[in-house]
């Protein structure tokens, strides 16, 4: 589902967020679904029954039910499901697709996008249905990427994590600036050392490698859309030898700036 066009999903009028009545059942169908639903639990205690399983349910259980599925689901009366489906189909084949459940841990995101996509046709906005489309893209988009992603928290707290991405943020928006490792872990106040190892735990790269991928990002683009020749750019993000510019502008990209402009 990760490269359909937004154009390609058929939304359906079967969707909702509902607080489950006490005795609510969702029994076990005669015939199989004809098509996809996407159902998250916001609150609430249950059992979801899927491919002969039993899977308990609370905030943040997700499934993605498909054609020629058969769920069926109760729930705790003392503690309903407050819940969100959306049906859908797609008119051509797709591949990458989520699996059929996932507990997602942080919500906040995707809740949202239910949320919006629930009340776009509540107020039946200009051009609701083709945000929709975006939207149940984003959503699945979503279930694909906590499939593949290795939670920052495992690695990095959520307050340390955030000071860093500031950091890294600081360092695209100020490329010209002679960054250094030890100004910036004294601006994140944390001690060289750990600041660098942590830095690689959550970008992906040391300090001074994304330092000059991002000099060199600027300076593409600089090249490219700002009418600026080599020197002017290689003065405006703080390289005094130009050869050395043209240099590792070549190592990280496989051309000369000349090329490039």
């Amino acid at each position: 589902m990760l490269h359909v066009s937004p154009s390609s999903f058929i939304l359906k009028p079967a969707f909702a967020k509902i607080v489950c009545e006490p005795g609510w059942k969702w029994h076990k169908r005669d015939k199989p679904l004809a098509n996809y639903d996407l159902f998250y639990v916001w609150s609430g205690e249950g059992t979801v029954n899927l491919h002969d399983k039993s899977i308990p349910v609370a905030k943040g259980s997700c499934f993605l039910f498909r054609r020629g599925d058969h769920p069926s689901a109760t729930h705790n009366p003392q503690r309903p499901l407050v819940l969100t489906y959306i049906h859908f189909d797609l008119d051509q084949p797709v591949s990458e697709v989520p699996g059929s459940y996932r507990k997602l841990e942080d919500t906040l995101d995707f809740e949202y996008m239910l949320s919006r996509y629930v009340r776009l046709f509540l107020i039946k906005a200009y051009a609701f249905e083709e945000e929709a489309r975006l939207i149940l893209k984003q959503l699945l988009i979503h279930l694909l990427r906590e499939e593949r992603y290795v939670p920052v928290e495992k690695k990095v707290s959520n307050q340390l994590a955030e000071i860093i991405l500031e950091i890294a943020n600081y360092v695209v928006q100020h490329p010209g600036l002679p960054h250094k490792v030890d100004t910036l872990s004294a601006r994140a106040g944390l001690s060289p050392r750990y600041f660098s190892i942590k830095f690689k735990e959550l970008i992906g790269m040391p300090v001074q490698a994304y330092i000059i991928k991002s000099r060199i990002d600027r300076a593409q683009h600089l090249l490219l859309h700002a009418g600026m020749n080599v020197t002017e750019v290689a003065d405006a993000l703080g390289y005094k030898d130009i050869f050395f510019f043209s240099r590792q502008f070549k190592q990280h990209t496989g051309k000369s700036p000349s090329e490039i402009r």
